[in-house]
């Protein structure tokens, strides 16, 4: 590990890991294990990617909130630790061919992804907007760099401690229409993904989202990330976050049966099996 700092209400971790660097591209994700050898926690933890670097041979940034026993270990650690991490793991962002107008829309530390899509945009010649959002200032993540990088960067908090009082999706179909917006990428809790989505399909423009499901795996094993996504085909498939995602296009996700299994999915007990074929 190189070097870890806090960022507001977020710790930052920066890893030397050339192998991840390299193949990393926006919207993948990293697998970490916690709690060292002799540890209890035999699953590791899930972070997108906040950064990559070609400095050291390659490094990799991750951001998180301590919230249990796993990320109040990894907040502990200190320069020179070593880390166990599996990476670049998952589906990245798909990018457009075309040279766009794109708004980032992205809630508490979820925004930590957007700033990789925001710079490979901007490289094809997109023009990016960013809407970030959190209960509290201390709790928006990247507001100076979305500054830096966007064209317009509209802050919401639920307090109204900066900038707008509200919530990502109070502001977003103003600032759509605004910038005349041709696509939307989005990250956080799901609860703002399936906000985002909606305003979205409301103006018909596209929107991709990186879904946030705990993954226990990170490698496509153990099925704990798995939700209800519809195919090319219109058949409703219980599908993998981590394999499959975390990147997935917004309608295409059935936000309200997230956490069940929708009686007409394939393979559903009692319902699914009949879409088979």
């Amino acid at each position: 590990m190189l070097t870890t700092r806090r960022v507001d209400a977020y710790h930052a971790l920066t890893v030397v890991a050339p192998g991840i660097a390299e193949r990393f591209r926006p919207g993948h994700f990293v697998a970490v294990a916690v709690g060292g050898p002799n540890t209890s926690m035999l699953t590791r933890r899930a972070f997108s990617v906040h950064d990559v670097k070609p400095d050291y041979g390659g490094t990799v940034e991750f951001v998180f909130s301590p919230r249990g026993p796993g990320t109040a270990w990894l907040a502990e650690r200190r320069a020179r630790d070593t880390l166990d991490l599996v990476g670049p793991l998952g589906r990245p962002f798909p990018l457009p061919r075309d040279p766009v107008t794109c708004v980032l829309v992205g809630a508490e530390h979820g925004s930590a992804p957007l700033f990789t899509v925001a710079d490979a945009l901007q490289r094809r010649g997109c023009r990016v907007d960013f809407v970030l959002g959190a209960a509290s200032a201390d709790r928006v993540f990247g507001a100076l760099r979305a500054r830096r990088m966007g064209e317009t960067t509209t802050l919401t908090t639920e307090d109204g401690s900066l900038g707008m009082r509200g919530r990502v999706t109070d502001v977003l179909p103003g600032v759509i229409a605004d910038v005349r917006a041709d696509a939307v990428y989005a990250c956080g809790p799901m609860s703002v993904l399936r906000g985002v989505t909606a305003v979205a399909v409301e103006f018909d423009i596209p929107v991709q989202v990186a879904v946030e499901e705990r993954m226990a795996c990170g490698i496509g094993v153990c099925m704990t990330c798995v939700l209800p996504v519809i195919g090319d085909d219109g058949v409703t498939r219980m599908v993998r976050s981590c394999v499959e995602g975390p990147v997935f296009r917004g309608e295409r996700v059935r936000f309200d049966d997230v956490g069940t299994i929708p009686f007409d999915a394939l393979g559903a007990p009692g319902g699914g099996t009949r879409n088979a074929g």
